[in-house]
């Protein structure tokens, strides 16, 4: 199989696929963090390969943040009450549009020189890419991409440039009684049973 390539010599020089998220977007994080947390702990697809920037995972909706969060594992259908108790869920507001690469729609990998497997491969190839991102003169806010088990649906890696134009507002866990019906149409959008 031929690998995926690394971002090109002339990479600074590429026009980049952009477009404006105007939000708010969602995310899922654990109890014990702020919903404004930028990891750089090299962990996950678009953190830097050596913790050169801080990037906040996001999804444009309800449901992409919960795949993001939950579906990591491939055949996995099920979530706990636990799991979902103890990783709340937040409304991210922005005061600006964030200016971000597009890697979601339409052509936007196939401009840069890149594939699907960015978005679904390697995170070491991916951060790689990340970092490459970053430091092109556009000087975007992040990069929006397809959630890896439900591409449709759009996840955002903010990086930290952006952080003043974020604002967190909490939903709480989606085993809160206010969510029991958000939550009961994602369990039956990806076919997850609920556990304990």
């Amino acid at each position: 199989m031929i690998e995926h390539p690394e971002p090109a010599d002339d990479f600074d020089d590429r026009e980049l696929p952009l477009r404006d998220i105007v939000g708010p977007v969602f995310r899922i994080h654990f109890a014990s963090r702020a919903a404004i947390y930028f990891g750089s702990a090299a962990r996950n697809r678009f953190d830097a390969p050596a913790g050169e920037l801080g990037v906040l995972y996001c999804a444009e909706d309800e449901w992409g943040a919960f795949i993001e969060t939950f579906g990591q594992a491939t055949g996995v259908s099920s979530v706990t009450v636990s799991s979902l108790t103890a990783n709340p869920m937040a409304r991210i507001a922005l005061n600006r549009p964030l200016h971000v690469v597009d890697f979601a729609s339409s052509g936007g990998l196939a401009r840069v020189g890149a594939d699907a497997r960015l978005c679904t491969g390697d995170h070491t190839l991916s951060r790689r890419w990340s970092l490459a991102v970053w430091r092109h003169p556009a000087q975007v806010d992040g990069i929006a991409y397809g959630c890896r088990h439900d591409p449709p649906r759009v996840a955002v890696a903010v990086f930290d440039r952006a952080a003043d134009a974020v604002a967190a507002d909490s939903l709480g866990p989606l085993t809160s009684l206010e969510n029991e019906e958000l939550l009961g149409k994602i369990l039956d959008t990806y076919g997850f049973g609920l556990i304990g």
